[in-house]
């Protein structure tokens, strides 16, 4: 298997700047859940799911 995949590009504002969000439980332990990204210029966190790999149709031909 390849390494995890990283997104370009925020989803809300199209911006550069993600890095991985990092959360920090009250025993100050600080974790990357795996696929969480935060985009430092519009603020926002989000995560990334790789739902599966999609056929080919073989309607054509």
């Amino acid at each position: 298997m390849s390494e995890r995949a990283v997104p370009f590009h925020c989803p809300y504002c199209g911006d550069e700047d993600l890095r991985p969000h990092e959360v920090v439980s009250e025993s100050g332990e600080v974790t990357s859940p795996h696929g969480t990204w935060e985009c430092r210029s519009c603020m926002r966190a989000f995560s990334l799911k790789m739902l599966g790999l999609l056929r080919p149709s073989g309607g054509a031909s």
